[in-house]
């Protein structure tokens, strides 16, 4: 489970059995959702939100820190995703401390 984002609690990360459509999940104590990324070109063009099926959703506040995360990392997080699941490479974690909304 390769993380790569800590925000204020909430961890961002992909599930090493991870398939298409990219994406990423957040979570924070045992609450969890997920962003998909619509890609055309190369080029993010949508981040829709979704809760994960069989565990509780993010709260309201959560929920925003992770579209806060998301969004300001949309192209990390699909550079990331090749790197892990195309290329085999490792990604490093980054903790997030300077606030992003």
């Amino acid at each position: 489970m390769p993380k790569l984002y800590e925000y204020l609690g909430l961890v961002v990360f992909f599930y090493s059995n991870e398939h298409e459509p990219v994406h990423v999940h957040g979570q924070i104590q045992g609450r969890e959702a997920r962003a998909e990324f619509r890609i055309i070109q190369g080029k993010v063009v949508d981040v829709v939100f979704l809760p994960q099926p069989s565990r509780p959703p993010l709260k309201p506040a959560e929920l925003q820190q992770f579209r806060d995360v998301v969004l300001a990392k949309a192209d990390d997080i699909v550079r990331k995703w090749v790197d892990y699941f195309v290329l085999h490479k490792s990604v490093a974690s980054e903790k997030i401390t300077r606030c992003l909304a």
